[in-house]
């Protein structure tokens, strides 16, 4: 499959997920995601750079254009820290670990993230302040969103060969059999 291809399918999934999870700027949006899946084979074999970057230029457009902040997952090497903008580690209170991401550890998506962004820092963890996700390839996403994780299934199933897997996170529902729910918050 050609990145243009890959590029396009990332485009689609990040804009089904922004507009189901009604997203709005300032939300933290966790990407996790394995070009070696991508390509067709097992996740952390064959990791690919410009598989990552097509996902990333995807990805990171529609995100950028609605004002949301992306969240770039490393892979286990680096106990899935994370990589954000320096601004984004700021404003959510997270703590900055030391770890530049290269394709064989932390993965190609984060490393392409690193390269990429502004100011970018590594992050230990989101502190579940994620307000939605992406999981290309089994990457294993939803520790970073906020309780309540509900999946969000949307029209785009693959890309490339890997699985994508969406959640969002959805208000707790708090009260007994006679409270009324904001059907906004669903």
């Amino acid at each position: 499959m050609e990145c243009s291809e890959i590029k396009a399918q990332a485009v689609k999934a990040a804009e089904e997920v922004c507009s189901a999870a009604k997203l709005r700027a300032g939300d933290l949006f966790v990407v996790g995601c394995s070009s070696s899946e991508v390509c067709g084979a097992q996740i952390g074999t064959h990791s690919s750079v410009e598989v990552a970057e097509a996902i990333f230029d995807g990805v990171y457009s529609v995100l950028q254009a609605r004002g949301v902040l992306l969240a770039a997952q490393c892979c286990e090497h680096l106990n899935r820290a994370l990589v954000v903008e320096r601004a984004a580690c700021e404003r959510f209170g997270l703590t900055e670990v030391n770890a530049i991401p290269q394709p064989k550890a932390g993965g190609s998506f984060a490393s392409t993230a690193y390269r990429r962004f502004a100011d970018p820092v590594t992050v230990e963890s989101l502190r579940q302040s994620a307000a939605a996700g992406m999981d290309i390839g089994g990457t294993l996403i939803g520790m970073h969103i906020k309780p309540v994780v509900v999946p969000l299934r949307i029209g785009v199933r693959q890309i490339g060969q890997a699985a994508v897997l969406c959640a969002r996170r959805r208000a707790k529902f708090v009260g007994g059999s006679r409270a009324v729910y904001n059907e906004e918050l669903m």
